[in-house]
């Protein structure tokens, strides 16, 4: 696919994220708004879009053209998830901004090392729920993965980078404080992505030596 190609593709990836980051802010529910936020890692995976958290997991099995797609597919999901959060800023639902912008403060109001530590938790999730979804043979399975992978996130409060683009675009709340914030967020997300893979291919390699 062409790097147009890829970016439009992140930027649909970015848009689903944001519809699934709205239906969680409808509901007051967490468990039951962190059920609905699933819709969106459902649409990129049924899609096939372009989502960061997902495809960074993949990146040590690729060339360094990969990584420049990543990067590319970033800036897709920023674009994706800012203009949802900008065009929902125009209807009747817009007061689910103060929600988001509430949510957004306790966020900013972190260390900048317990978001480094969210971010991390939840790509280790993300990356379950994307290779499950990818890889169990069982139907059933890959949903299942999906559900697991994307609600024990959110239950459990740990942050991606892709839904806080658009929770920040939402609220109306991007200023320094927020660059920096989702910088971390995204560096976290990395790490945690590539942890499962890189322990199970250096395994993989002692195994094969033995």
């Amino acid at each position: 696919m062409k790097k147009t190609g890829i970016f439009i593709y992140g930027m649909l990836g970015g848009m689903c994220i944001a519809i699934g980051g709205a239906a969680f802010l409808s509901v007051d529910s967490k468990p039951l708004g962190a059920l609905f936020f699933t819709v969106g890692l459902f649409m990129v995976c049924t899609f096939g879009f372009n989502l960061f958290t997902g495809k960074i997991c993949y990146v040590f099995e690729n060339g360094g053209a990969y990584a420049l797609d990543c990067a590319i597919i970033w800036f897709g999901n920023l674009l994706g998830a800012w203009l949802t959060g900008a065009a929902l800023r125009a209807t009747r639902i817009s007061p689910l901004a103060e929600k988001a912008a509430a949510m957004c403060q306790v966020k900013f109001d972190d260390g900048l090392w317990s978001v480094f530590i969210l971010s991390v938790f939840c790509n280790i999730l993300i990356f379950v729920a994307v290779d499950g979804y990818r890889n169990n043979p069982h139907e059933l399975g890959k949903y299942l993965s999906l559900f697991f992978g994307v609600t024990v996130f959110i239950i459990c409060g740990f942050e991606h980078c892709v839904a806080n683009m658009f929770y920040i675009s939402m609220a109306g709340m991007w200023r320094g404080r927020a660059v920096i914030f989702i910088l971390v967020n995204t560096a976290g997300n990395a790490i945690g992505g590539v942890l499962i893979p890189l322990v199970r291919r250096s395994t993989a390699k002692k195994s094969a030596v033995l």
